[in-house]
């Protein structure tokens, strides 16, 4: 069964790659995730503000993560992707070069921003994600990918947007998290949960939108947990599907039971390789595209009140 698929112009065995997480920190685990049938793997992310938190005399900036670019490239024979997360374009700029130099396959910037000022309006926060684009793009020869925020006024605009300066592909979508409430200490306090498979409807909707209509490669991540999840994906539009919370709860070995599910669905229903049923349910080629807009909400509001009748 062909399984194969591009992204950031390469040739991917399967379409099965794990996301930035704690895993990659460990090359054993590398190896385990290439053993398992990974394509590529996103490196966890290097965080600016780590790098600037440590005083000057003791700073020695982002040397262990650009080593574990050049040791994983030396352990695995897959493509290592690296992802990169700052606050100041000096820092987009900087930090991108170095991850270039250091031998990585691909860059996925990892544009993680949180608006708290009331006075700041959507347009500048758009514009701040198009600088970092633009300016890391122009600093950097490195197949660039993007990961990014729901939270746009049109998402379908800013895809185009990202595409026209040259970003190689879309990662749909970053996941926020937001804090609770520790009612005995009276704090806030952290919490980081994992992704369910409901999560994925987000990215699958918005996938199966822009599909055909950019150039950019779509990654598709949050909640692909089996080979349905990455069936649909594909069916939608996407590349590749990313894995990790599914890594996390089942261990890295999961990955080749994915492969092995996916190859049997194909072979089950008739097809031969993976890309003929890409994009095959995206709003460009499905037999209802209206599906992907309004007219499905009205349809969804009716169909909950068919199977669940309101009491009078």
């Amino acid at each position: 069964m062909d399984l194969t698929t591009a992204y950031l112009g390469m040739k991917l065995r399967t379409p099965l790659v794990p996301s930035a997480s704690p895993l990659s920190e460990d090359l054993d685990k590398i190896k385990k995730m290439e053993q398992a049938g990974a394509s590529a793997v996103v490196l966890y992310s290097l965080f600016e503000e780590e790098i600037e938190a440590v005083p000057p005399e003791c700073r020695v900036g982002p040397t262990k993560y650009l080593e574990q670019i050049a040791k994983a490239k030396r352990t695995v024979g897959v493509p290592i992707i690296a992802s990169l997360n700052c606050t100041t374009l000096g820092g987009w700029i900087s930090y991108a070069r170095q991850i270039a130099e250091a031998g990585a396959d691909g860059l996925e910037l990892n544009i993680y921003r949180i608006p708290t000022r009331v006075d700041l309006p959507g347009s500048t926060i758009e514009e701040t994600y198009i600088d970092i684009v633009r300016t890391v793009r122009a600093a950097t020869k490195i197949p660039l990918a993007v990961k990014l925020s729901p939270y746009f006024s049109n998402f379908a605009n800013m895809a185009q947007r990202f595409d026209e300066l040259g970003a190689d592909a879309l990662v749909l979508f970053n996941r926020f998290y937001q804090p609770d409430i520790d009612l005995a200490k009276a704090e806030l306090t952290p919490n980081l949960t994992l992704s369910v498979p409901a999560d994925m409807r987000l990215a699958l909707h918005w996938i199966g939108i822009v599909y055909g209509k950019i150039r950019a490669n779509l990654a598709a991540t949050s909640g692909i947990y089996q080979a349905y999840d990455v069936i649909k994906m594909i069916m939608a539009g996407a590349d590749v599907t990313m894995l990790c919370s599914a890594l996390m709860r089942y261990g890295i070995e999961h990955i080749q039971k994915i492969e092995m599910e996916t190859a049997a669905w194909l072979a089950d229903h008739g097809h031969s390789s993976l890309a003929e049923i890409k994009g095959t349910m995206s709003q460009k080629n499905c037999p209802d595209p209206s599906a992907f807009e309004r007219a499905q909400y009205v349809r969804g509001l009716s169909s909950y009140t068919s199977l669940f009748p309101m009491r009078r």
